[in-house]
């Protein structure tokens, strides 16, 4: 399927729509309103939240017979502070993106983010592919692979993970969803990400023009593993590599001092967001606001502060 063809799709969708994850008339496309409801999870938000959508609605078609469907979006986030514990960017700006979801379970995703804060303005780009399992009335998983595209370059940029792969657990007994997700980070670094959620869901069908609106608190602690400093040692004789370094050009200079590090795990995030979906046939608009209290692990001493962003989107849904 896929460069050019989501390339094309992501000038598209950065032209017309919104950033998020996730219908219309004829018959077979209302009665697989769960696989575009789920889709709007998977396309709508760049948050924690942005596969519940898309579980909640797989689930609701349990035999139904599924549709392929495509999602072509564009969103706005505020300043994420959390994301930034992981990426080393704060993801916020204009983010435009493509999804399409196969009837097998398989599904693709492109997305860009744009933020005039950082030089290029389109700072990154990620390519995700992944397979949905319906396992049961109660229990769904998704597995997945993601891609980080970085745009800027040069001797002072420095991206420790490019690539992450992982799976997230759903399980439901109505209204309340709790998932359990496990990622792994790689590139120039190796770290672990587990999180937890519990979410709840409060759903309207059929009111007034609007064919569904769902507002779904949900709460989820990050937890995970990093590679910090502990301890600064300095090498014997100290002064005399000093006065020796003083002698010698910058690439040949001795070290004064070596690092100790250690691999430590712990809580990294706590995360409560109050998101409300809103569709009517085809589009579906997605609205939230997240408040973040990020945490320190162990040696680490970040500063962080914690803080809340809004993010919206809007998602236009194609069926084939």
């Amino acid at each position: 399927m896929r460069n050019a063809f989501l390339a094309a799709l992501v000038l598209i969708g950065s032209a017309c729509f919104s950033p998020a994850q996730g219908q219309h008339a004829d018959s077979l496309l209302l009665r697989s309103d769960s696989v575009i409801r789920g889709l709007d999870s998977l396309l709508n938000s760049q948050d924690s939240l942005s596969l519940f959508r898309l579980i909640d609605s797989l689930i609701q078609m349990t035999g139904v017979k599924e549709t392929s469907q495509m999602a072509v979006r564009l969103g706005y986030n505020s300043n994420i502070v959390a994301t930034g514990r992981t990426l080393g960017i704060n993801q916020f700006g204009l983010s435009p993106g493509v999804s399409y979801y196969h009837k097998t379970g398989l599904y693709a995703d492109a997305s860009a983010y744009w933020s005039r804060e950082y030089t290029p303005d389109l700072y990154l780009t990620v390519l995700s592919g992944g397979y949905l399992k319906t396992v049961s009335k109660h229990w769904s998983f998704l597995a997945e692979y993601n891609h980080y595209f970085y745009s800027a370059k040069g001797s002072n940029t420095y991206y420790p993970y490019t690539n992450n792969v992982g799976a997230s657990n759903y399980f439901v007994v109505k209204p309340v969803t709790f998932r359990l997700d496990y990622y792994f980070y790689f590139g120039q670094k190796n770290a672990h990400r587990i999180q937890p959620g519990l979410m709840l869901t409060l759903e309207k069908r059929k009111w007034h023009s609007l064919d569904r609106i769902v507002f779904f608190p949900t709460v989820t602690i990050l937890f995970g593993s990093e590679n910090v400093i502990t301890d600064y040692v300095f090498y014997n004789d100290f002064i005399q590599r000093y006065r020796k370094n003083k002698t010698l050009p910058p690439n040949a200079q001795l070290p004064l001092y070596y690092t100790l590090s250690k691999n430590v795990f712990g809580a990294m995030n706590y995360s409560f967001v109050a998101p409300i979906s809103i569709t009517k046939k085809h589009w579906t608009l997605l609205l939230s606001y997240t408040y973040n209290i990020p945490k320190s692990l162990p040696y680490e001493d970040l500063g962080l502060k914690s803080g809340g962003y809004v993010s919206f989107s809007i998602t236009r849904y194609i069926g084939f």
